[in-house]
């Protein structure tokens, strides 16, 4: 029997290429190694008001018999703000004639920062301190730009990033480590997995 799994990004165009990979090895990890990952793509979520206004209504009314959705934004400097958000979506959720489980994280400040915490020995190739990395509101453009343009693969359709997710998920602990949002994201969903039915 299939576990079946919805992933919503802000925007599927480059983060579905960064989850798909990252999450089907949080499913693994959490008990659920066979977990069909599929990163939604329709309707084309633009951003997170939008992504937010459709997990209110239309994603938990057509995507229902899936077994978990996962929301995973980026924080971009309001961690905080968007916690309350973020419980508030959840059990509107369960709260459904239907029922979703809906587990909702931010990656902290950017998804990028989660690629890149696999790549320590990388980053201190490039004089980068892990510390300023973590700490940068807008380290797509100061960091993960330069990062890709170095390492990634311009001739792919994700121009190398599923390749630099995947390599940096061989440090998966160091990641969690480094970014503990991470681990708490893993440990929600192995807690709703150890409390099925």
């Amino acid at each position: 029997m299939s576990w079946n799994v919805l992933v919503v990004p802000e925007d599927p165009t480059y983060n579905g290429y960064l989850l798909g990979p990252l999450c089907k090895r949080l499913l693994r990890e959490a008990g659920r190694p066979n977990a069909n990952i599929v990163v939604l793509a329709e309707p084309k979520v633009q951003g997170y008001a939008h992504a937010k206004k459709l997990l209110e209504d239309r994603i938990p009314r057509d995507w229902w018999h899936f077994e978990l959705i996962l929301f995973i934004p980026d924080a971009d400097g309001i961690v905080e703000n968007r916690k309350d958000e973020f419980k508030r979506l959840e059990q509107l959720a369960e709260q459904r004639a239907r029922p979703v489980k809906l587990i909702c994280c931010a990656a902290e400040q950017e998804l990028e920062t989660w690629l890149l915490s696999g790549h320590s020995e990388r980053l201190k190739g490039l004089g980068w301190h892990w510390q300023e990395v973590r700490a940068e509101v807008s380290v797509k453009e100061r960091f993960f730009q330069p990062f890709l343009d170095q390492h990634g693969d311009p001739a792919s359709p994700s121009q190398g990033r599923e390749r630099l997710m995947q390599e940096a998920l061989a440090s998966y602990d160091g990641m969690k480590q480094r970014c503990p949002e991470l681990q708490e994201l893993e440990n929600r969903i192995r807690a709703h997995i150890a409390n099925l039915p």
